[in-house]
């Protein structure tokens, strides 16, 4: 044992040393292999910012050759391949020599002279004006490598002191003071940067294009420092290039607004007509509500002309969905008797027709497999105003495979959802809405098969109309004053009428009835920072209140119905979080927490069965299938393995994390940690364990952890995770918190489209 550790470490210690002679074996005499940045030194008590430091990193950050490495050696595989094959090779060594050299960093083209300006320009550039750099290379034993170190003395740095301001001679000049006076960078005792300068400059330029100065830009306004007056102080004065053109310094007015719509297959007859907003030129046939156009167009003749409105009357049309080219044309009309700017929009339709198609599948160790697909089609333009006409077809199915499996085990859910959308509030005009984004009005009208073998075929049918606004820049809202659904059982088993009749909470939750509902959800989604983005959703709804107070103003006792069957009365609300971290990069944490609940009252002791909760499956916990988890620590006997029916639960909780990281092009992957679970409000005897306490509350979360790979092109998101149970909060014969009865058994493997949260 002990000889052929000897034999290990001996030739660990030969492939150090050949590999550091080897990689140092064709480099001239006169230069030396660069490894690295040693330090960057700066005097003791140095006061520099964290910031400016940064800078200076990035400015001597050149890289060294790429080392592979293993948990006790590192090897500069590219560099070794280099130095002692040979290049004029062939065959499978010639390919493996293309794909493995590479040609060494050396200290001669890091070039640290030129790095040491390059530090002290960066210092100056943030009011380090008295900076000084030097640089040491640092020679080991092999005097062919080298690694620098880099001295640093900033030096004090100089704060802004007066700021001048342009003579308040003009409007120009009134609106650049204005602005200038209000930046949060263009103080006295702000730290002198030529970044932020310039940044400011952008600001007092975007808001100067926004009063009618189409043609100014940001290198018409100049600087002048002057460091003299005050000692480590800067004073500021702003003035206007002498090269600035005449046209930049007009105030410009719209003048005539031109929009064009082209067909998608091309040509056409012109057909011109005038809109409160301009002359609208649309090339026939096709299809536009005329009345559209204007309602997207931001510009009014005689008014003033601004960049606002131009991004605006863009981002307008774009959100139609119904053009797959639009462009804008400012020209100066030279006739006119004050600076005027005439607009031309043209606009080439969208194919009218957009059909996807989308295909998931999960498959769990236990010999369950289950493929779904959902097949749709979309008319972007039905009415020529932006309608959008869509209808699409789902469906899932699930078998057992194996040993004892059986087609009678096999079911299935099959749907057909549609909706008629209108860009635009069918409705009163209190409700507060921004015009710069589209609001729109839904009409849906739904049908759904559930099919569970041994126990239930159920339908459910349901219509509603819904109206969905932007109350403000980061916020959306969506309101559905009326849901009408419908659900009833079609078929039910010997086996489901004996289970339904010994437990009357689920033969409530799963009798027949009507669901008139309203619902309003609110959605707030921004990004903080360039790193750090939250998403907040909640969404509250009723169902039967109104029906209910009807019946009871009328003098109605005891149950109340609809055409003869009776209507669920019930309260429900969720709520999620979402925060995504980028770490570096393309690397992201992003976290999820969610929770909701459900109560029945007045008219039903139930919650539907529809409107119940359930936790696992591809966008949940991932360790666990759909509605394999719950209500609390109940778990279904063996002889009821398939029974999906009573795994709901009134209240839900879900916690998730998951790290996002690129690993080749469009190809990423994930390292998740889910936990969750759904509880009963009202105790159950037929579900021992299922009712939410506290005493038990983490005892009965689900955990799972798992990795995943994501193919991202963009529009579309491809993701297979495969989830690993950590505990189960049912008794699974297995003691401690690890209580899977196999790694086996624990898997759970899911295909999906889009991230899962």
């Amino acid at each position: 044992m002990l000889k052929s550790k000897y034999y290990i470490l001996s030739f660990i210690i030969v492939l150090l040393a050949a590999s550091s002679c080897s990689t140092t074996r064709r480099i001239d005499s006169d230069e030396m292999l660069y490894t690295g940045v040693k330090s960057i030194i700066y005097p003791k008590n140095d006061s520099t910012e964290s910031s400016v430091k940064s800078v200076v990193s990035e400015a001597v950050n050149v890289k060294p050759n790429k080392y592979t490495i293993t948990p006790s050696i590192r090897i500069p595989i590219g560099l070794w391949v280099y130095n002692n094959w040979n290049p004029n090779s062939s065959g499978i060594k010639k390919w493996l020599y293309n794909k493995l050299v590479e040609e060494p960093v050396l200290v001669s083209d890091v070039r640290p002279e030129i790095r040491t300006k390059m530090i002290e320009d960066a210092l100056a550039d943030n009011g380090y004006f008295r900076a000084t750099s030097s640089f040491t290379l640092n020679q080991g034993k092999n005097k062919k490598k080298a690694s620098i170190t880099y001295n640093v003395v900033p030096g004090p740095a100089y704060k802004l002191d007066s700021i001048i301001l342009l003579p308040d001679t003009c409007r120009l000049y009134h609106i650049i003071d204005s602005v200038a006076k209000k930046d949060s960078y263009l103080q006295k005792g702000q730290r002198y940067c030529t970044d932020s300068l310039t940044i400011a400059r952008n600001r007092i330029t975007n808001s100067v294009r926004n009063k009618g100065y189409y043609y100014f830009k940001p290198e018409y306004i100049q600087y002048l420092a002057d460091s003299i007056q005050h000692r480590q102080h800067i004073a500021i004065k702003l003035d206007i290039s002498s090269s600035t053109p005449s046209d930049a310094l007009n105030e410009y007015k719209t003048g005539k607004v031109t929009i064009i719509t082209r067909r998608y297959e091309g040509g056409g007859t012109p057909d011109t007509i005038q809109t409160r907003r301009g002359t609208l030129i649309q090339m026939k046939p096709s299809k536009l509500r005329v009345e559209m156009i204007p309602e997207c167009v931001s510009f009014k003749t005689g008014r003033t002309f601004t960049v606002r409105q131009m991004d605006r009357t863009h981002t307008r049309l774009s959100r139609l969905g119904i053009f797959s080219a639009i462009s804008m044309d400012i020209q100066q009309d030279t006739l006119a008797a004050t600076p005027t700017l005439d607009v031309l929009i043209d606009c080439t339709f969208d194919s009218p027709l957009e059909t996807s198609i989308e295909i998931g599948a999960s498959y769990k160790s236990n010999n369950y497999i289950g493929p779904g697909a959902t097949f749709s089609v979309t008319n972007k333009n039905l009415f020529g105003g932006g309608e959008q006409l869509s209808v699409a077809l789902n469906g899932s199915y699930e078998w057992q495979i194996g040993s004892g499996s059986s087609s009678l085990l096999n079911s299935y859910e099959i749907g057909l959802n549609s909706s008629l959308a209108f860009p635009r509030l069918i409705a009163p005009k209190f409700i507060p809405r921004k015009n710069k984004n589209l609001n729109w009005t839904r009409f849906a009208l739904n049908a759904d098969l559930l099919n569970r073998p041994h126990y239930f075929k159920m339908a459910k049918f349901d219509a509603s109309v819904s109206y969905d606004w932007y109350p403000s820049k980061y916020s959306s809202s969506s309101f559905t004053p009326l849901k009408f659904s419908y659900t009833k059982l079609i078929h039910t088993t010997e086996a489901f009428e004996e289970i339904i009749k010994e437990n009357k909470a689920i033969e409530q939750s799963f009798r027949s009835q009507y669901i008139p509902q309203v619902m309003y959800s609110y959605n707030y989604s921004r990004a903080i920072d360039k790193d750090n983005t939250i998403n907040f959703n909640v969404s509250v709804q009723e169902a039967g209140n109104i029906f209910w107070g009807i019946y009871e103003v009328c003098g109605s006792k005891g149950e109340k119905t609809l055409f003869g069957t009776p209507f669920s009365q019930f309260v429900k609300g969720s709520v999620q979080l979402v925060y995504d971290r980028r770490l570096m990069g393309s690397h992201h944490l992003v976290t999820r927490i969610a929770t909701g609940a459900a109560h029945a009252y007045g008219n039903s002791s139930q919650v539907p069965y529809s409107e119940q909760f359930y936790v696992g499956g591809a966008n949940s916990v991932r360790a666990f299938t759909v509605r394999s988890v719950g209500p609390g620590s109940y778990h279904v006997d063996k002889e009821t393995a398939n029974g999906y029916f009573d795994q709901t639960g009134t209240f839900k909780f879900e916690f998730n994390t998951e790290y996002r990281f690129p690993i080749y092009g469009p190809l990423g992957g994930a390292l998740f940690l889910d936990t969750g679970n759904i509880w009963l409000l009202k105790d159950d005897p037929d579900r021992p364990g299922g009712k939410l306490t506290g005493s038990r509350f983490f005892k009965d979360l689900a955990v799972g952890t798992g990795c995943g790979l994501r193919f991202d092109i963009g529009m579309i998101v491809v993701r297979g995770d495969l989830g690993v149970g950590i505990h189960a909060p049912y008794d699974t014969g297995k003691s401690g918190y690890y209580n899977m009865r196999s790694f086996g058994k624990s898997l759970a493997f899911h295909l999906a489209i889009g991230y899962p949260f």
